[in-house]
């Protein structure tokens, strides 16, 4: 056995030297064919095919949809074989700690009878490159390796890759857990920790059971979420991305993030909440949407305040109109807006160009107080698809709050409420308020009469504002005859420059 040791230990020291002599003393291009042959000679000799599958595609734009299916699928049978793990805590699941295979980690696999090898590994960086930098340098690109022997390769490469990717997928959608996202700047996409997206659970827990409004708008508003849910095959068909624009529209208080949580969870979709004011350009806001997820809804709220809307500036300039005079309050946030140079353009080619394309069912929502003051552009169909008015509460609306907050269908109240929600505007927002019990001794009647004094001062104030304008407008047309008799009329000639 000592002689077998010296052997092997000669044999190796031969085998470094020689290596040594060639990289110091061979020219490069003849160790590139030393090479080419040497690899040829072990394939020869290696029985066994290998298959590469990187974290990201496309120089690093995009992570691989494959990358993620086989994490999944491996994460089921890695706590099981693998001695190195990485662990995730997943909150309000019933799996709360989620095990997967750590770096340089192997397992093995079985399919029809056949033995497989998986492997994560991790190309290295290269650390001299960030020496003196004060951020860790960054990883290296991550990607999973499948070994096989080749005379299964038909098997695998036709049958077992796919087998794969749809269970990946299927354990994917049965664990899902949506996510609320939003984007970091710019400087934070790279060094330490980089991401264009940092992400909380989503535990919003409107429905559209909850959400008050009319009855029958609820209804097409869900089956449209349904016709477009089920329409991959229709929009490939007409030749169209696989997305569609949603306008919510209304005063404030109407339930618009509401009703953008309901869709989601209808949806069992990711939100996306794209803040505009902190992208810098048209290129950084491409970048964002490629990293966005496929069953995603992409949100840009309060969209009249977060893109200078050129078209309509330009067109009030050449109306000869003045600008309307700025809120002092939204001083600091126009300062802010100075330093993004996201174009109308750039964000209409975000919406419905070609980068809209990469990846599918999208739902991309743009909410606003005024949508008068949105450039028909950015809201015509195709862009927008389908415009949702937000409206104040009436009748139907304030049943199903009544149902949410005090958990009654029907009281002795309801029709006193009914005809003042008919005479006055008030929001659904206000209207819960006033529903919702202050202490722990008011109780159905008490909430009911407090929402009914509420609405009567509302109808009030209405009544005495119409009142003062009114009473204005009286005061002004007998200033404007007395002005007319007392002055020159237009017909009025000059006669030698003397007014006749």
């Amino acid at each position: 056995m000592g002689e077998l040791w010296t052997q092997m230990g000669s044999l190796m020291a031969t085998i470094m030297f020689v290596y040594a002599m060639v990289e110091r003393f061979f020219p490069a291009a003849l160790r590139d064919t030393l090479q080419i042959h040497t690899q040829k000679v072990v394939n020869l000799l290696y029985p066994y095919v290998q298959i590469t599958f990187p974290e990201f595609s496309g120089e690093r734009l995009k992570r691989s949809e494959a990358y993620t299916a086989i994490q999944t699928y491996l994460s089921e049978n890695s706590s099981q074989l693998a001695k190195r793990l990485k662990a995730e805590v997943v909150k309000d699941s019933q799996n709360p700690l989620v095990l997967s295979m750590d770096d340089d980690e192997e397992v093995t696999d079985e399919f029809q009878g056949v033995k497989l090898w998986w492997a994560a590994s991790k190309t290295a960086s290269n650390p001299h490159a960030y020496s003196f930098s004060y951020y860790s340098p960054p990883d290296g690109k991550r990607y999973f390796k499948l070994t096989f022997h080749k005379k299964h390769r038909d098997l695998i490469t036709i049958s077992y890759i796919k087998h794969v990717l749809e269970e990946g997928k299927e354990i994917a959608l049965r664990n899902r857990q949506r996510k609320l996202y939003t984007n970091n700047p710019s400087s934070g996409w790279y060094g330490y920790k980089q991401s264009k997206w940092s992400h909380i659970v989503f535990e919003h827990p409107a429905t559209f059971e909850t959400l008050a409004m009319d009855h029958r708008k609820k209804e097409e508003i869900i089956n449209d979420l349904v016709k477009f849910r089920n329409g991959k095959d229709y929009y490939a068909k007409i030749g169209k991305a696989w997305k569609r624009g949603y306008l919510l529209y209304g005063p404030p208080g109407t339930g618009k993030s509401t009703m953008i949580a309901a869709m989601a969870n209808f949806m069992n979709y990711d939100v996306y909440d794209l803040e505009l004011t902190a992208v810098k350009d048209n290129t950084e806001l491409r970048k964002l949407l490629i990293e966005t997820s496929s069953k995603a809804i992409i949100v840009v709220e309060d969209i009249d305040c977060s893109l200078d809307l050129t078209g309509q500036r330009n067109m009030r300039r050449e109306r000869g109109e003045e600008e309307e005079p700025k809120d002092p309050s939204k001083k600091d946030e126009e300062e802010g807006n100075k330093n993004s140079k996201v174009t109308l353009s750039g964000l209409l080619n975000f919406i419905d160009g070609i980068w809209s394309a990469c990846g599918g069912e999208r739902i991309i929502i743009f909410t606003t107080n005024f949508v008068d003051k949105l450039d028909p552009a950015l809201i015509r169909t195709g862009r927008m698809d389908k415009h949702i008015e937000l409206s104040y509460c009436r009748f139907e609306a304030f049943k199903v709050l009544a149902k949410n907050y005090l958990d009654v269908d029907s009281h002795n109240l309801f029709a006193r409420i009914a005809n003042l929600l008919e005479v006055t505007n008030v929001t659904p927002a206000d209207v819960a308020e006033n529903l919702m019990p202050k202490c722990v001794n008011e109780d159905v009647e008490a909430c009911l009469l407090n929402l009914i004094q509420s609405l009567e001062r509302k109808v009030t104030e209405e009544e005495e504002e119409e009142a003062g304008l009114n009473e204005e407008k009286d005061k002004e047309e007998p200033t404007q005859q007395e002005n007319k008799n007392n002055g020159h009329s237009v017909e009025d000639v000059k006669e030698n420059g003397f007014m006749l």
